[in-house]
């Protein structure tokens, strides 16, 4: 696949509805576009083993028992502590070669061998740190991808809260704290984590790419070309960034102040 076609899929993938958005295909298109020189045929193969076992184990145990022992215990995806920041952890088919990955990336593999077998799973866009939310006999329970798929009590849940900043009446709200968000948003939240460290990095053109895929993914949303524009810039494309902030710009009915201002100060540095 080249990066062209990958880009086709993801805009294709834009233009879905929530209820259609194809998380798989377009979270390995995301990938492919990051390196097109690899196979996704070894994903695809190890997504349909993960499913074949996790079947298996709903015949004997719960849902929530299954899906955790079948990601962690069969399969060994498990959180990188040690090497976090590395760029790997937040590419599928990395992560699928090295069982290893930041929550949201592992929370992927979870989701799809969730609802190829119909279990009732999505992600929760917790501050700081994804989880799942799955259904119980018991009501809705969180697991932590990052964390052998544990189940994360509500007192936990609390704690996390108010150790990211959130003030305590929202902290206290499990409804909010739990609430599952769409697929799209899911794979947005991790292209936004790969544009975050490559520009932390100084990696412009990843960081491009990252919000590129964000801007095809969400045609909608002016904000990812804004960083479009400021990867380019970063680059030294001035005209490009020019470009990224017009269509930024465009998308924001000429209301985006942040993009009419990194355009003035852009189109100086042409002069």
């Amino acid at each position: 696949m080249t990066r062209d076609e990958a880009e086709h899929i993801l805009a294709s993938a834009g233009q879905t509805g929530d209820d259609q958005f194809p998380l798989f295909e377009a979270a390995l298109a995301c990938a492919l576009h990051e390196d097109p020189s690899r196979d996704p045929d070894t994903v695809h193969s190890l997504s349909q083993q993960i499913c074949d076992r996790l079947k298996g184990r709903l015949e004997n145990e719960s849902a929530e028992e299954a899906i955790a022992e079948t990601l962690s215990g069969d399969f060994r995806f498990n959180g990188d502590f040690l090497t976090y920041d590395d760029p790997d952890n937040a590419d599928l088919i990395s992560v699928a070669q090295r069982r290893r990955g930041i929550p949201v990336a592992l929370g992927i593999f979870y989701l799809v061998a969730a609802r190829r077998c119909s279990l009732p799973m999505d992600g929760v866009d917790f501050p700081g740190h994804f989880l799942l939310r799955i259904e119980s006999r018991e009501g809705p329970l969180a697991l932590d991808p990052f964390s052998e798929g544990r189940i994360v009590l509500p007192s936990e849940l609390v704690r996390r809260a108010l150790r990211a900043g959130l003030t305590p009446d929202v902290a206290d709200r499990l409804d909010m704290l739990m609430a599952p968000v769409k697929d799209r948003a899911v794979l947005i939240r991790l292209q936004n984590n790969i544009f975050a460290r490559a520009q932390q990095a100084r990696d412009y053109a990843r960081a491009e790419r990252a919000a590129l895929r964000r801007a095809l993914l969400d045609p909608s949303d002016h904000r990812p070309w804004i960083d479009v524009a400021a990867a380019r810039e970063g680059q030294g494309a001035l005209a490009g960034a020019l470009e990224a902030l017009a269509r930024a710009q465009a998308l924001d009915g000429g209301a985006a102040i942040a993009a009419r201002a990194a355009r003035e100060r852009v189109r100086l540095r042409l002069n």
